[in-house]
């Protein structure tokens, strides 16, 4: 008898050590989740700035009451297709939102054969482009302006335009004023790099610019940001649920044990 007893308390014992292992690994666990799920959240507000936008002029890139995230940046950073916000007074006191197609030096164009837009000679595709009628005939294209217009782009400074050309109000209405519509650098505050209402939509970099010098702008570290915050959050669900998971799982045994014993 006394046998038995020595036995099932060391059976005992052994089971409150993997227990109180596993309850280690679970505090650690929901440890490690909140420091990268805060982590996630606190990163993206240091980076990120929500904006609401309140026009049609960038569509179907982003539409009228769409919540986009956008990225503080230096003016120096901005590379040509980026969606960016600025503050200019010949044009507003109010933050804009336009998609940048030259800087310093360029020679913006329009526009070429089928309407296109050019930059330093090449023909843009632009894909992002809202479709309007180029005639009267009912059907559909890409058309870069209606206005035709031709500007070389000074140092320092932005040629913007918006994807629903035929709505925005944007360098073309500034050809007569001094830099020909184009706003300096240090206008800028920030980039988009997604549209997160009503749904989550990245605004990728336009592939047609990656050939010019200085190619296109890396995306910011949004996605990096969520994994981080969606991994904290499992880790602390997961942590959590560890302990009465597991007691669960050892009255199961119990039961089971006992009910054998009886038959």
């Amino acid at each position: 008898m006394g046998g038995t007893q020595r036995s099932t308390q060391g059976t005992v014992r052994g089971g409150d050590g993997r227990g109180g292992l596993g309850n280690v690994l679970s505090g650690i666990a929901v440890a490690v989740g909140f420091v990268l799920f805060l982590g996630g959240f606190v990163w993206g507000a240091l980076v990120y700035r929500p904006y609401t936008v309140p026009t049609d002029s960038m569509m179907p890139t982003v539409l009228p009451g769409d919540r986009v995230l956008a990225q503080r940046i230096d003016g120096g950073e901005v590379r040509r297709g980026d969606v960016v916000i600025f503050t200019d007074a010949v044009w507003s006191n109010a933050p804009m939102l336009k998609r940048v197609v030259g800087v310093g030096g360029d020679t913006v164009r329009c526009c070429g054969e089928g309407g296109r837009l050019s930059v330093n000679g090449k023909e843009l595709d632009e894909p992002y482009l809202d479709m309007v009628k180029a005639d009267g005939s009912g059907q559909r294209s890409r058309v870069a302006s209606e206005t035709p217009f031709e500007v070389t782009v000074p140092e320092g400074n932005l040629f913007l335009m918006g994807d629903r050309r035929s709505a925005s109000l944007d360098s073309r209405a500034h050809l007569q004023e001094a830099g020909q519509g184009t706003v300096p650098r240090e206008a800028v505050s920030a980039r988009i790099d997604a549209r997160v209402w009503p749904s989550m939509v990245m605004v990728e970099r336009p592939g047609t610019y990656a050939g010019l010098p200085g190619g296109v702008s890396a995306q910011g570290p949004l996605r990096l940001q969520v994994a981080a915050a969606v991994t904290g959050a499992f880790l602390v669900v997961a942590g959590a649920a560890y302990g009465p998971v597991a007691r669960l799982l050892r009255r199961g045994r119990t039961g089971g044990a006992g009910a054998g014993g009886v038959g």
